[in-house]
């Protein structure tokens, strides 16, 4: 972990360089998705653990900061919770840069609010609803008379994109207060009554104590209410709120980028996947993998 620890500090100093040797050493650079990046580094703690003279440095600042360092060859691998845009893929191929997107885990993006509010069931609509501000106090919704208080995340994330397109299908409220990342997000919800917001499920799938209470959502009004913590909830699609998490890499992988992303998908790698929280790649992510990189 010490190591590990150096590594990062390091990151920022090395990060124009990829995978380079340093200090005699291999070194891969991974950069982007903040509900992504608490699993790569657990994953790159184990990996370097099993491979000495093997770094790897890891950054966050969101999904576009990742793939902009892959189109702009700063980084190996691009964590990210959304797929990329038709305008970066434009960029890419104007850099001669040719990503391919790998599956690494499945995510439920869970929507939390603090354990005092008493309101913790929402359909999609519902939802759309309180995040665009067309629903302002919680006594719309059978709570208490408080206005509701609203936490996301910054444009950058991927998850702002994906829970923008897939829950609002429009903009967000002005009043949204934008969060750095998911841990910012928790904890600022545990501590405010009137609050909603939403993280990665790696977040909150393991969290003990503390003020928060993880809603559950149905796909439309009259449906069954699902939880984003059930396995058979997400896997069955009962939960309307899931989506693959991505890396991705320039060409098909090779050398140590190829090795650790074999890690990655492998069972120990899956295994720790569901260890931070998330939910491993089904079949056909894994038929993906080999059709779309090789791996």
């Amino acid at each position: 972990m010490k190591k590990y620890l150096i590594l990062l500090i390091s990151a920022g100093i090395i990060a124009a360089f990829g995978v380079r040797a340093f200090s005699g050493q291999e070194m891969l650079q991974i950069k982007g998705s903040d509900t992504l990046i608490n699993l790569v580094q657990r994953m790159a703690e184990v990996y370097m653990e099993k491979n000495p003279g093997k770094l790897i440095a890891i950054t966050g600042g969101g999904s576009g900061t990742g793939i902009a360092a892959l189109i702009n060859k700063k980084c190996d691998i691009a964590n990210s919770s959304r797929l990329m845009k038709a305008k970066e893929m434009s960029m890419a191929a104007g850099k001669n840069v040719k990503p391919k997107r790998v599956v690494l885990a499945i995510d439920a993006i869970s929507v939390i609010v603090n354990t005092d509010n008493g309101v913790n069931k929402f359909t999609k609509d519902e939802l759309g609803k309180i995040f665009r501000g067309e629903i302002k106090n919680w006594k719309e919704l059978g709570g208490k008379d408080i206005p509701i208080t609203l936490y996301g995340r910054q444009s950058n994330s991927g998850t702002f994109v994906f829970f923008r397109g897939f829950i609002l299908k429009g903009d967000y409220s002005s009043k949204m207060r934008r969060m750095n990342g998911n841990a910012q997000i928790v904890s600022a919800i545990g501590k405010d009554v009137s609050a909603i917001g939403y993280v990665g499920v790696g977040y909150v799938k393991n969290l003990k104590g503390g003020k928060i209470s993880v809603a559950k959502v149905a796909s439309r009004q009259g449906a069954q209410y699902a939880s984003p913590l059930s396995l058979e909830d997400v896997k069955s699609g009962k939960y309307p709120i899931s989506r693959p998490l991505n890396q991705y890499v320039n060409g098909n992988p090779k050398g140590i980028v190829k090795d650790f992303i074999e890690f990655e998908l492998s069972k120990e790698g899956q295994k720790l996947v569901e260890n931070e929280g998330f939910f491993m790649i089904p079949d056909e992510y894994k038929k993906f993998n080999k059709k779309s990189a090789g791996i």
